[in-house]
């Protein structure tokens, strides 16, 4: 993304705020543009933490529709990265887009996740309690509140919409069982679902596959490829054999440490990369 662009995104969005007049949401009606192809900019971004820094002058674009991995050693930076984009944790200097008019760094988390970004961690967060089925209706009519929604009868698209959601995320059979008696692989796809009941954009995903079976991995990689290019997807993943199923020996892969780019490139490009088998091996 060229600083013109960036500067035209930047004027867009005044204007748009000036329309919405003092004290209105920047939010309302407002949408982010891919016309240019990127999905996400960050440019130059670098955060400290007493003295540490996290991340240093790390630039990163990702394509609309794209799949890229992220990989890296521990303290590399990949979960501060995402949480700069999802509004978490301020930078001390740099830029983050959102296609090429939405300036992230002017956003609180839900306005981030209002627009379009979903973002899974680590440990899957869903409603023990309730159903799979309650769990992914809560998610598709959120702005209802947990006990209207519950209370509220779903339209016909709504109900098509669910079914499709509990067939993709390979959980058809289990849509009644309480989401408590999943195993650790479902609760994580039923997580994804949720995340997908709200049409994100740009996913963010951190460590996936984490505890899963072979089975359950190899059935999250083809879930991503099948979202691949319906959405743009950051994978953040230690796996290896997961990203290899992931970028198919064509797609990008971004090395990152002590929180800049060290490497991008095929898998088989960065695997070979002498800077970053010193980085893993420690040599």
């Amino acid at each position: 993304m060229t600083p013109d662009l960036m500067e035209e995104g930047a004027r867009r969005l005044a204007e748009h705020r000036a329309r919405a007049g003092a004290g209105g949401s920047v939010m309302a009606g407002h949408q982010p543009y891919f016309g240019q192809g990127v999905a996400l900019y960050l440019d130059e971004i670098t955060v400290s933490f007493d003295g540490f820094r996290a991340l240093n002058a790390l630039t990163l674009t990702i394509n609309v529709g794209e799949l890229r991995c992220i990989i890296g050693p521990n303290g590399a930076g990949k979960t501060t990265m995402m949480d700069c984009i999802t509004g978490k944790t301020r930078p001390d200097k740099g830029k983050v887009f959102f296609g090429s008019n939405i300036d992230l760094l002017r956003l609180t988390e839900p306005e981030i996740a209002q627009i379009g970004v979903g973002r899974k961690f680590q440990k899957p967060t869903v409603y023990e309690q309730l159903s799979v089925f309650e769990n992914l209706e809560l998610s598709l009519v959120a702005d209802r509140g947990v006990r209207a929604s519950l209370l509220s009868r779903l339209n016909g698209t709504q109900l098509d919409r669910l079914g499709e959601l509990l067939t993709l995320i390979h959980l058809k059979d289990e849509a009644q069982r309480t989401a408590g008696l999943l195993s650790h692989g479902q609760k994580q796809w039923l997580e994804i679902g949720m995340l997908l009941a709200q049409d994100p954009k740009l996913l963010l995903l951190d460590e996936p596959v984490a505890g899963m079976t072979d089975e359950e991995t190899e059935r999250t990689a083809e879930l991503f490829l099948t979202l691949e290019g319906q959405h743009s997807l950051v994978v953040v993943e230690h796996d290896m054999k997961f990203v290899d199923q992931l970028t198919q020996g064509r797609k990008k892969v971004t090395v990152l440490h002590e929180g800049s780019v060290l490497a991008e490139g095929l898998l088989s490009e960065v695997q070979a990369n002498e800077k970053v088998v010193e980085v893993y091996l420690g040599r």
